[in-house]
């Protein structure tokens, strides 16, 4: 009988690998041009290795643009900023946020164009300020205000996506933005930063970037959420394992900015401005911390009006599941 062992391991890893082909589709994932360790795996086909599909990686300028794509159905899986995703949860869309992809620090910041007078933050008043709307961007921008003691109303708030910001800067039709990279580091190439999201954390108006996925798709192929999950906190720690030595490899350098449209001498504040969980941390974080959060920035975009209600719970758009 012992002869037939090799056959019945055989067929038990043939059934295995079957089942995970079964798994495996075609999809499509959001992406936007943030600076972050994992566009290493993106831009070496990384997760398509690892989830044993073809993936249609479609660039968005703003989060609110992503949620769209997703809530329409023609993306699974889509990389938004806490904000956007609050004001998802809050309209029940049928979304769950499976990996915590960064908290925002310096990589999103507001800044004053030279020229325009904005010596103080007060100088803001009557000013013209461009930010993609819904954006975590918005919110803290928003918060800023808020922490500064200016009604909103005392300036005008412009919503335009980053190409946007970028030409309207270019031509002097704007004096402030908060946005993230490429048009963070045009506008710093002319302008001064008054305040960074890092800095807007630590007086209680923390943002963050979160990967999410549609919970259909989720429930029909749960491999390939975990599998996306691993290539992405396998990056992380490859990059925080010895940052250093990291930004000294000049391919994944070249890589981020080919992807994220930043220069490559900009690279390394902007990862050292951000903070990118690991493994370990990613199951406390999707649990009550991230779920609080969502709930502040619905409470927080309520007051501002951009949605009507705020949930009584925001657990079922959090999962750790799928990092366990």
């Amino acid at each position: 009988m012992s002869r037939f062992k090799p056959l019945r391991l055989l067929a038990a890893v043939t059934l295995a690998g079957a089942t995970f082909m079964a798994q495996a589709t075609d999809f499509t994932v959001a992406y936007q041009t943030t600076v972050d360790p994992a566009k290493v795996a993106q831009a070496d086909g990384a997760y398509e290795k690892a989830t044993q599909s073809t993936i249609n990686w479609r660039k968005f300028d703003g989060g609110a643009q992503v949620i769209t794509a997703v809530a329409s159905g023609d993306v699974q899986i889509g990389y938004v900023g806490s904000s956007p995703l609050a004001a998802a949860a809050t309209r029940q869309l049928p979304v769950e946020t499976f990996l915590i992809a960064t908290q925002i620090g310096a990589a999103e910041a507001l800044v004053a164009r030279n020229g325009a007078g904005i010596n103080s933050p007060q100088d803001l008043v009557g000013k013209k300020i461009a930010v993609p709307f819904v954006s975590t961007g918005h919110y803290s921008l928003l918060a800023a205000l808020k922490q500064w003691k200016i009604d909103p109303s005392r300036v005008t708030i412009l919503n335009l996506d980053p190409p946007a910001i970028i030409a309207a800067w270019k031509r002097g039709d704007i004096d402030a933005t908060y946005v993230w990279d490429p048009a963070l580091g045009v506008a710093k190439e002319s302008g001064k930063v008054l305040i960074t999201s890092g800095e807007l954390a630590q007086v209680g108006a923390p943002t963050f970037g979160a990967w999410i996925v549609r919970k259909d798709f989720a429930a029909k192929h749960p491999e390939i959420v975990k599998a996306f999950a691993k290539v992405t906190l396998d990056a992380y720690a490859d990059y925080r394992k010895d940052p250093k030595a990291w930004l000294a490899n000049q391919s994944n350098v070249d890589k981020l900015v080919k992807l994220s449209g930043a220069k490559a001498a900009d690279i390394p504040l902007l990862l050292q401005g951000n903070v990118y969980p690991l493994a370990a941390d990613q199951v406390t974080a999707l649990g009550a911390p991230t779920t609080q959060a969502i709930t502040n920035t619905a409470t927080f975009l309520k007051e501002q009006g951009k949605v009507d209600a705020v949930l009584p719970d925001y657990a079922p758009y959090v999962s750790a599941k799928f990092v366990q």
